[in-house]
């Protein structure tokens, strides 16, 4: 059992799935998004699918409209979506409307922007399970954090449930844990060295750093 939820972001590969799923995560995000590094074509992701257990998938989506993703959620029975900032609030609405769970994912352009950021919050709370905030795009550090733009993370924190996408060390994520009140943090997938084969050294401190001593 894990100290916090847990989402794996971009998995590409049956390798991830099966590594995150038997560490029983919550969420398994497939990149449906054409214009990503990460997309992953949906007969590929539904192959990868069919050998996991325990997790819920999430699609995670562009600028795709509320039919186009509405169309994967069905086809691929879908547990949820990751929607983008520019993602609009009449499609949030309608998936919401649909029963489908949403996580709301927004990039952090620096890290003394946070209010701006989270401007949208406020109007989008109810449509969505919980808010993705990325850091670790523009390479914002947990150190870059401290101070006024960590107490602005942790009244965020209070308010909305918040998963924190961040390059996180077993240390800085035990500070994390400790001084904020998460809904959960998001790792990534990445590439095997070759099919079948992948090291996750880095990973297994990060999971390791979490899980819970029984």
């Amino acid at each position: 059992m894990l100290k916090t939820k847990v989402k794996a972001s971009s998995v590409t590969n049956l390798t991830d799935a099966r590594y995150f799923a038997a560490w029983e995560i919550e969420w398994l995000g497939f990149n449906f998004d054409p214009g990503s590094e990460a997309y992953i074509q949906p007969q590929a992701a539904q192959a990868i699918k069919e050998w996991i257990d325990g997790v819920k998938v999430a699609g995670e989506f562009g600028l795709q409209s509320f039919e186009e993703i509405l169309t994967a959620v069905d086809m691929l029975e879908l547990d949820g979506v990751q929607i983008g900032r520019f993602g609009s609030i009449e499609t949030l609405k309608a998936l919401h409307e649909n029963e489908v769970p949403i996580l709301l994912e927004t990039v952090v352009e620096d890290a003394g922007k946070l209010r701006e950021a989270a401007a949208a919050f406020p109007q989008t709370a109810p449509y969505v399970e919980a808010f993705i905030l990325n850091f670790d795009k523009n390479g914002i550090s947990w150190g870059a954090l401290q101070g006024r733009p960590v107490e602005q993370l942790g009244q965020l924190c209070r308010e909305y449930p918040v998963i924190l996408s961040l390059d996180f060390n077993p240390e800085t994520l035990q500070e994390a844990l400790e001084s904020l009140n998460l809904y959960g943090i998001n790792v990534r997938g990445g590439e095997e060295e070759k099919t079948g084969f992948k090291s996750f050294d880095e990973l297994d401190e990060l999971f390791e750093a979490l899980e819970i001593q029984e």
